[in-house]
């Protein structure tokens, strides 16, 4: 009776990355550091993101979970806040505002007669550099998008930004459960509190 053949190997297969998103101003790579020594078996890919890509992402899938700002938790979506960013006011290098000295802070009052943009990003810093305006935003977006040409004071009596990390209620996987230990700092061989 002739024996069967024998069926090659079976390899296991690479489990798909798990994608996490960020917004400007956040820096993930603590996190991402800590998951790339415990997580061996999965790699982790981070991908900047507009807010707006951030949540497309993860409604049709193609992100896991992204740290978000000012985005809480819903029907959709759980949210874990991290902390909180100070507001700051851009302005272009010629205007009143850099005469100010860096620790002193503007009151959201003395905008009222400026022209105020909407944005943070790029673009705006681009029009805020022009004289166009200035903007408000997160202490931490205006550094991504720093430039020479502006300068950034504190905004007093502004409400923070919230930074959080954001997945789908319904994709809660145990890729997510590790990487919201590692956000919330657990440990290696901590259990969840």
């Amino acid at each position: 009776m002739p024996s069967a053949p024998h069926a090659p190997p079976q390899q296991a297969q690479p489990q798909p990355a798990f994608t996490v998103l960020f917004v400007p101003g956040v820096t993930p790579t603590k996190w991402a550091r800590i998951w790339n020594e415990r997580m061996r078996r999965q790699r982790l890919e981070l991908r900047p993101a507009s807010p707006t890509e951030a949540i497309a992402a993860l409604r049709d899938g193609t992100a896991d979970a992204a740290f978000l700002r000012d985005v809480a938790a819903d029907d959709e979506f759980s949210a874990i806040r991290l902390y909180e960013e100070q507001p700051v006011v851009v302005a272009s290098r010629d205007h009143l505002f850099s005469a100010l000295g860096a620790s002193e802070t503007i009151a959201l009052d003395d905008l009222a007669s400026e022209n105020l943009l909407d944005g943070q990003d790029a673009d705006t810093v681009e029009l805020v550099a022009a004289g166009v305006g200035v903007a408000t935003m997160p202490q931490s977006v205006a550094r991504a998008f720093s430039r020479r040409d502006v300068v950034a004071r504190g905004l007093r009596d502004a409400a923070p930004t919230t930074i959080s990390l954001v997945w789908p209620i319904d994709r809660t996987t145990p890729a997510v459960e590790a990487f919201i230990g590692i956000v919330r700092g657990r440990t290696e061989n901590s259990s969840r509190g």
